[in-house]
């Protein structure tokens, strides 16, 4: 596909220096004249909307109950989008709090199961004067009806 504006020869062009003038003319491009603009619908509806027109028609007068009803539930969407995000910060603090008291009673617990070991209470006991018994204890045996007649 050639391109029309470019012309295809075999010969050697010769070089050929033109120098192009480009004039400013007025007359040249005729001004148009600026005709109103036809606007549709909703163009209409927007600019009635946004000038306040349209609260002085009857029929906005007629649907304004409605009107009022849709704007009554738009506010209470809002304010549901409002709680639910309150609703979600709190749920977020109140896990962060149980994880923390988790992880608080978790090493509570293993102090605790490290305190009650048997050396450590030797230890703790040491200090108050008890030791650890190095015989083991004795059963003692002891008939009930034995004690029972010797108690008379």
């Amino acid at each position: 596909m050639a391109n029309k504006y470019r012309e295809i020869t075999t010969e050697e062009p010769e070089v050929i220096e033109q120098e192009i003038v480009v004039e400013k003319t007025t007359d040249s491009k005729p001004q148009k004249t600026s005709k109103p603009r036809k606007r549709g619908v909703l163009g209409k509806g927007l600019s009635a909307v946004f000038s306040g027109t349209f609260l002085t028609n009857d029929k906005t007068l007629k649907h304004l109950p409605f009107i009022l009803f849709l704007a009554f539930i738009a506010i209470l969407y809002i304010a549901n989008g409002y709680y639910a995000d309150d609703k979600i910060r709190e749920v977020n603090k109140i896990s962060n709090q149980l994880k923390e008291l988790r992880s608080e009673y978790i090493s509570t617990k293993s102090d605790l199961m490290f305190a009650s070991k048997q050396s450590e209470v030797a230890k703790a006991a040491e200090k108050l004067g008890l030791k650890e018994p190095v015989v083991p204890p004795i059963k003692i045996k002891v008939d009930s009806l034995q004690l029972y007649k010797s108690g008379n």
